[in-house]
């Protein structure tokens, strides 16, 4: 008869292997690089981890909770030796690895997410804010009332059967490049885009085969550059509505060249600055105060409404080109997933 560790025990999940899956993932999908980086997650989850497996009975990952944590945190403060004493700014670092662990295990298991860190995260605002006196500020976004009035503003470009003659004719004063203004400002606000994303999209980009409704855009691929590499990001329904349109009135314009947006109609590149002052004036023309700045309010506005409908932080970060790090400063804004309407 094959002898058993008495400390062997079946229902104890492995806490290690969950954050090795959750490495894994972050590796293949590149947004996990620097050797450095890594052995200090391993480090930071290997004290979580110990903590789990010492109490009686063990905390595993499906029932650690908010209580927890908060008494993983009391044990280790304190401590002296190799950074164990914890400052505010490091239990923040500690509190995001647990949630992403959690939710990247729960993802690979068909399980419920488990939003205990996040849970810690909104009851301690000190753990919290801990980062709000960094450069990086909060990102500034547009309210729930302004994202529906915008939406209303730019969807009404798009002819739609039923409207009143002063909508049709107001339709049909439009040229081509209103027309191309409004669907600019719809992208970064319903990809997601930034100003450069917009200016570098081609007729290639946008994806209609695959999607729920029959020749409607439901994604982007976005080309690369100095800052991000090439990638991919969803499409909102109402600003895929807008795009199919926009392709329509592009072709009808005969327009050459690649360039998704072109600045005039021979197809040229369009300018930071043309751009800037077109979707300027479209958010002014929308009656959205603060215009100044208004394209990165309306890409952190969908980085937001993402997180707040519990979608990863790794993925939002990969949609919108950044470095999973800079996922951060959303933390302060949206400690967990929240129902969104």
């Amino acid at each position: 008869m094959e002898n058993l560790s008495l400390f062997d025990d079946p229902e104890i999940p492995d806490h290690q292997a969950a954050f090795e899956q959750w490495v894994a993932h972050r590796r293949s999908t590149g947004l996990l690089r620097e050797p450095g980086s890594v052995q200090v997650y391993r480090d930071m989850w290997g004290a979580f981890t110990a903590w789990c497996l010492s109490q009686k009975p063990p905390v595993t990952l499906a029932s650690v909770n908010a209580l927890d944590l908060q008494a993983f945190q009391a044990a280790r403060y304190g401590v002296k030796s190799s950074d164990l004493s914890l400052s505010p700014r490091h239990a923040l670092r500690l509190m995001r690895l647990i949630d992403r662990v959690l939710m990247h295990h729960a993802s690979e298991a068909g399980h419920r997410t488990n939003f205990a860190a996040s849970h810690w995260l909104a009851e301690n605002p000190r753990v919290r804010y801990s980062e709000a006196a960094t450069a990086d500020p909060l990102p500034e976004s547009l309210t729930v009332a302004e994202a529906k009035t915008l939406i209303t503003f730019l969807s009404s470009a798009r002819p739609r059967p039923g409207v009143s003659s002063a909508r049709r004719d107001s339709q049909a004063a439009m040229t081509w490049q209103d027309v191309r203004n409004r669907v600019s400002v719809a992208l970064q606000l319903g990809a997601g885009l930034s100003p450069g994303d917009v200016r570098a999209l081609t007729l290639a980009s946008p994806t209609v085969q695959g999607g729920r409704v029959q020749a409607r855009p439901w994604k982007l691929a976005v080309p690369g550059n100095g800052n991000s590499p090439a990638r991919e990001t969803p499409v909102a329904p109402w600003a895929g509505e807008l795009l199919q349109y926009w392709l329509q009135v592009r072709a009808e314009a005969h327009i050459p060249g690649e360039h998704l947006f072109p600045s005039t109609r021979t197809g040229k590149p369009w300018s930071k600055d043309s751009q800037y002052r077109a979707s300027r004036a479209v958010l002014e023309e929308a009656g959205i105060e603060n215009a100044e700045g208004g394209s990165f309010r309306l890409r952190h506005t969908f980085a937001i409404r993402q997180l707040r409908r519990g979608t990863e932080p790794a993925q939002v970060a990969r949609w919108l080109g950044i470095e999973p790090e800079a996922m951060g400063r959303y933390d302060r804004i949206v400690p967990g997933p929240e129902d969104v309407v």
